[in-house]
């Protein structure tokens, strides 16, 4: 399904939305569990909605009772925290932290299970589901974009009831969607982790930032991160010169381009509904070698979670909770609304470019990676290298 802009019977008159208005993560889930095909997620750049038609809906309710906006799922505190790495080092230098998911992964196939994750295919951002290690390696890298994982949900209540042993990996909006829609005793073989979320643009952000740069969601692929360093790379080149962190990152990492529910996400603490919690360790206190390499933030719920760690080959060490809290702001909280988010949206809805819109909101920051570009290009500064930190210190500046 498309996402459509949204559109009211009678002028001045709001949609009926599943949800509160403006609230929809776009989980899809609604979408998925309708038996009358009555239900369309909008996507207005700033917000989403899932907008009733209400000439099809026969009132029942399947809706409202799967929306996890309405109805979240039990949370459960972890029972251990760790922060650690894949021993297989191929592995490790190619994830985007320490390849923790990437060996989960593989370890669950090995054992005949299916895994189903984000992928960017035919220009979106949509679920799949691999069975061999050769489709493993489309779900590679971080994607902070909304993904869309409509049919999933019902694919995997269909996997279950054939017996098959399912490792969904998504956000945690997504993960309580998925445990409202699949309800126990069928959820036996089902295994949850969620990703740590700052928050997520629309599509359609991406897509205004890409077009500035001679480029569209019809890319063949497309890398947002390189460890620590931020920066889009489209079928394998920079958008921008590469070493330089660009206006998309830039606007991501200080949470300008959410969308609104972001700003009050319920999943955003450290109790959490699924079996493991996968995130970046930082502010870690191990060694800049191993960090440069990439480490991981594992928080286990459940001994589903447990399950998966002890059968995966993976270098695991306790964690300092308070300092991988402090750092990971979004374990605490849902990242802070700027105070010119109305404003930005507005402007790029009438049209204003992308780039110039960041560079007014964020003079500073810009202007440290345009001197940082020049510098690359007139080789007095090595670009392409993995920096560990960026991340960290641009997230210690969003605080000032």
């Amino acid at each position: 399904m498309k996402l459509q802009k949204s559109t009211s019977t009678k002028p001045g008159v709001e949609p009926k939305t599943v949800c509160e208005i403006n609230q929809c993560a776009g989980c899809m889930a609604c979408v998925d569990i309708c038996p009358k095909d009555a239900i369309h997620v909008t996507d207005e750049l700033s917000h989403y909605n899932a907008v009733i038609r209400e000439e099809k809906c026969i009132g029942c309710n399947a809706c409202h009772k799967v929306c996890q906006h309405n109805h979240s799922p039990e949370f459960m505190p972890p029972m251990k925290w760790y922060q650690g790495w894949t021993v297989e080092e191929s592995m490790r230098k190619t994830a985007s932290s320490g390849g923790i998911a990437s060996v989960l992964s593989q370890t669950f196939l090995a054992e005949g299970g299916m895994v189903c994750s984000c992928v960017f295919q035919n220009g979106e951002f949509r679920f799949a589901f691999a069975g061999t290690e050769a489709e493993l390696r489309k779900f590679a890298g971080s994607k902070y974009v909304k993904s869309n994982p409509q049919g999933v949900y019902s694919q995997i209540r269909k996997l279950l009831k054939e017996n098959k042993k399912i490792l969904f990996i998504g956000l945690p909006c997504q993960a309580a969607a998925l445990k409202n829609f699949v309800k126990p005793p069928l959820d036996h073989n089902l295994y949850i982790v969620d990703l740590i979320c700052h928050g997520t643009p629309s599509p359609k952000v991406l897509e205004l930032f890409l077009k500035q740069h001679g480029y569209s969601l019809s890319l063949r692929d497309i890398r947002f991160r390189t460890k620590a360093k931020f920066q889009i790379y489209g079928d394998y080149k920079g958008i921008a010169t590469p070493g330089v962190c660009d206006r998309y990152s830039i606007a991501f990492l200080n949470s300008m381009t959410y969308t609104e529910n972001c700003y009050h996400c319920q999943y955003a603490k450290r109790e959490r509904v699924s079996d493991l919690t996968l995130g970046d360790s930082w502010g870690s206190e191990l060694s800049i070698e191993e960090l440069k390499k990439g480490v991981s933030l594992v928080l286990c719920q459940t001994d589903k979670g447990r399950q998966l760690l002890e059968n995966s080959k993976i270098h695991l060490e306790d964690v300092d909770i308070e300092k991988a809290i402090k750092n990971n702001h979004q374990l605490n909280a849902p990242s802070r609304k700027p105070e010119q988010w109305n404003t930005f949206f507005r402007r790029l809805e009438e049209g204003r470019g992308f780039d110039k819109l960041v560079s007014k909101y964020f003079p500073k920051q810009c202007f440290r990676q345009d001197v940082k570009n020049i510098l690359i290009k007139l080789k007095m500064l090595r670009g392409g290298v993995n920096n560990y930190g960026i991340l960290f210190l641009l997230k210690q500046e969003m605080k000032k």
